[in-house]
C-alpha cells in the first residue's frame, strides 16, 4: 500500500515530481503518483484528497505552479502532513508559487520546500514516516552517510587534480 501520495496539477511538473519519487524508491518507501488538477477537475481532486487517508497515505507531496492551490487544498482536506513543492514558472520564476504555498492561513499548514525541490520533498516525507519506522530511519541514516562520502570523494579528487582537471 502506498504511504505517500505524489500529486501534480500538470504533466509539465513531472521532472520535478520524479525527483521525489526517485528518492522514495531509493529509500524503499511506497508511493503513488497522480496528475490531478484542483482547477481543471475539482470534483476529481476533492475525491482524491478526501479518500487519501482511507487509501493509506500518511503524507502527500503536492507540486504546483503559478496560483499553486493544489498543496493548500490538499492540506485543507487531508488530515495528515502535506509537503508543497513550488514549481519554477516562466512568469515569475516560481516566487508566485512559493508565496502561494507558504502563505497558508492559520490551521492549514503546508510544509514547503524550495522551488523545484522535489528531492527534498521526498526526503522530508521519508523523515516524517521514519518517526514510526526504524528500518526507514536506518536507511535515512545510511543515505546521509553516502552523501557525506560522496562529497569527501569529490574533495579528494579536487585536491589531487586541481580544479581544471576536476571540471573535465
Amino acid at each position: 500500500m502506498a504511504k505517500v501520495g505524489i500529486v501534480m496539477g500538470s504533466d509539465s511538473d513531472m521532472p520535478v515530481m520524479a525527483q521525489a519519487a526517485e528518492v522514495l524508491e531509493e529509500l524503499g518507501v511506497d508511493y503513488e503518483m497522480r496528475i490531478i488538477s484542483a482547477h481543471r477537475d475539482p470534483e476529481k481532486f476533492f475525491k482524491y484528497a478526501s479518500e487519501a487517508e482511507a487509501a493509506g497515505y500518511k503524507v502527500i507531496i503536492a507540486g504546483a505552479g503559478k496560483a499553486a492551490h493544489l498543496p493548500g487544498m490538499c492540506a485543507a482536506i487531508f488530515p495528515m502532513p502535506v509537503i508543497g513543492i513550488p514549481m519554477k514558472t516562466s512568469d515569475l520564476g516560481g516566487v508566485d508559487s512559493l508565496y502561494s504555498i507558504v502563505q497558508m492561513p492559520g490551521g492549514i499548514p503546508v510544509a514547503t520546500v524550495a522551488i523545484n525541490g522535489g528531492k527534498n520533498a521526498g526526503i522530508l516525507a521519508a523523515k516524517m514516516l521514519s518517526i514510526s519506522d526504524e528500518g526507514l530511519l536506518d536507511r535515512l541514516k545510511a543515505y546521509s552517510k553516502k552523501m557525506a562520502a560522496d562529497v569527501n570523494e569529490k574533495d579528494e579528487k579536487l585536491k589531487e587534480t586541481g580544479y581544471r582537471e576536476f571540471l573535465k
